[in-house]
């Protein structure tokens, strides 16, 4: 086991969108003495590249990551190339899904906390990563890896029903996501609404579904998107 290092020289990152909560985290952290910052989380989806660059730039030993970062979104995609930088990467999330939490874990997360946790819990994950200790046992890692694969099982039983449908059915599908009717969409195909209900009929059963709000539900839990619907 490698010596602690000292808690002024242990550098620590935040990444965390909702400043309460970070200026919180940062203010503990340093009455604890460690060296500690916050790194800004960019205000849209397009910077994972530069953000990345900038953390690393830093050479941090802990990075504590949100997995919900506004805009910016999935702080998950982080996690990987931070970890394979050799960065102990703590995860610190409002989501109460362990599914979730296990494909953190798979990426290279050391440990998950939610945020309405007390935190001395993150306290002591920060003192066992320096005192380069466990701070996951297997039982949990095991539990949280089994949720995952379990999810992306469900996730991959679903798209394949999304596989099933026509070309003209996706395009149907994506217009009600975008919250458009029956009516507005036959308007907008200039068809009957008669031709379109058949399609959602059609829809509905290849999804396994009752209602058009299920398959829309359907579509945004596998993440699923037609870029080419009106």
């Amino acid at each position: 086991m490698s010596a602690p290092t000292s808690r002024s020289a242990l550098k620590i990152l935040i990444l965390e969108d909702h400043v309460l909560f970070a200026e919180s985290l940062e203010l503990v952290l340093t009455i604890e003495g460690y060296n500690v910052a916050r790194v800004e989380v960019p205000t849209n989806d397009q910077s994972a590249g530069s953000l990345l660059t900038a953390v690393l730039r830093k050479q941090p030993r802990i990075v504590l990551l949100d997995l919900d970062l506004g805009p910016f979104g999935d702080g998950a995609r982080l996690i990987a190339p931070l970890a394979a930088a050799g960065i102990n990467v703590v995860v610190i999330t409002a989501s109460a899904d362990r599914s979730r939490w296990g494909g953190a874990v798979r990426s290279g997360a050391r440990k998950v906390h939610m945020k309405c946790r007390p935190l001395n819990e993150i306290l002591a994950t920060v003192r066992r990563i320096n005192q380069s200790l466990p701070v996951m046992d297997l039982e949990e890692r095991t539990e949280l890896l089994t949720l995952w694969q379990e999810r992306r099982s469900e996730v991959h039983a679903l798209q394949q029903r999304i596989e099933r449908l026509t070309v003209r059915e996706r395009q149907v599908l994506g217009q009600l996501m975008r919250g458009h009717t029956v009516r507005e969409i036959a308007t907008a195909s200039v068809v009957s609404e008669a031709t379109v209900r058949t399609q959602v009929k059609s829809i509905l059963a290849k999804l396994e579904v009752s209602s058009q709000l299920a398959a829309v539900g359907l579509a945004h839990h596998v993440g699923w998107r037609y870029a080419q619907s009106a």
